[in-house]
């Protein structure tokens, strides 16, 4: 599965990957408000659960950033073949700039952040919330260590979000995790390039 999907990736243009991821993020927050409107009473419950405070700091950046440090530990102490997700992830962030990686996980936090805690875990529980934020990842499927991984995170972004009912902490630490890790794929990709013009 995960050969079959590389092919498919370097078959694709940047141009036509661009378009493909945010037209996937467009659909998530599309079923996100039909899903919104028939299941909360009225717009204030949704937006009750913004609330710009010191738990955005506390617990959506630190956790973001402490997710970010024991990820590239473990790429460092792992196999390669443990974090091999086909290639798509380089080849969403090695040739964009700082801030195109920063609008994209910006988008990708709000929208998946709205879909899956705001509305799922919301009216439907945290497992819910959980089970289909992983199963949308669906290209980390031939990997299990990769599953693993987005179960984990899922699990930990549906706690914080348990303990905060603050939809403002988790696309925050969502951001943060999209973001930094997008920035680490990028200039490892510069730096190989560099290495290989040296050779």
């Amino acid at each position: 599965m995960r050969q079959k999907q590389k092919d498919l990736i370097m078959q694709i243009s940047d141009r036509e990957l661009t378009f493909h991821l945010y037209a996937t993020q467009f659909g998530l927050l599309t079923v996100a408000i039909i899903l919104g409107i028939f299941l909360y009473d009225d717009m204030s419950s949704f937006f009750n659960q913004f609330v710009w405070n010191n738990q955005i700091l506390f617990y959506g950046v630190t956790s973001g950033i402490v997710i970010v440090v024991v990820d590239l530990l473990l790429m460092r102490l792992l196999p390669k073949k443990y974090y091999d997700d086909g290639g798509i992830n380089q080849r969403i962030f090695r040739n964009r700039s700082v801030i195109h990686i920063a609008f994209l996980a910006a988008v990708i936090a709000i929208c998946e952040e709205i879909l899956f805690r705001g509305v799922l875990q919301y009216h439907f529980g945290f497992i819910v919330g959980t089970v289909i934020f992983a199963v949308v990842h669906i290209r980390y499927w031939g990997n299990w260590f990769l599953i693993l991984n987005i179960l984990i995170l899922s699990v930990w972004i549906g706690l914080v979000y348990e303990w905060t009912a603050n939809l403002g902490v988790t696309m925050m630490m969502h951001f943060i995790i999209d973001f930094l890790l997008g920035l680490v794929i990028k200039y490892q990709a510069e730096n190989q390039e560099k290495r290989r013009d040296v050779l």
